[in-house]
C-alpha cells in the first residue's frame, strides 16, 4: 500500500462527495461539515447504492436509494441495518487529499 494524491480538498464540497475510480473499484470521497474527509467503497451494502451521491451528516452518509445510514469512520451500517463497506485511510496535506491505496 502506498499514499497517493487523489484530489484537492476544494474538489469535495462540504456535506457532499465525489467518486474516485481506481483499478480496485469506485471509492466515495465524502466530506462532513467539520471539513473531515472520509473514503469508503462507493456501494451501499444493501442494494449497491452510490454512497458518493448520499447526504452527509456528522459521521454518517445516508444512501440515496433507501436511506441506509453508513458510519464514515468504520463503514458499518447503523442499527437497525447491518452490513459494511470497506474504508480507506485518508490523509490531508495542505489542500491535497491522499489515500492509502494498493500499488
Amino acid at each position: 500500500m502506498t499514499w497517493r494524491d487523489v484530489a484537492g480538498l476544494a474538489d469535495i464540497p462540504p456535506l457532499g462527495g465525489r467518486v474516485l475510480v481506481t483499478p480496485t473499484g469506485e471509492i466515495a470521497l465524502l466530506r462532513n461539515e467539520d471539513g473531515e474527509v472520509f473514503a469508503l467503497d462507493n456501494h451501499c451494502p444493501h442494494k449497491g447504492g452510490p454512497l458518493a451521491e448520499g447526504t452527509v451528516t456528522g459521521y454518517t452518509v445516508h444512501c440515496p436509494l433507501h436511506g441506509w445510514r453508513i458510519d464514515l469512520s468504520s463503514g458499518q451500517a447503523r442499527d437497525p441495518d447491518c452490513g459494511s463497506v470497506r474504508t480507506w485511510d485518508v490523509r490531508i496535506e495542505g489542500n491535497r487529499i491522499l489515500l492509502r491505496l494498493p500499488r
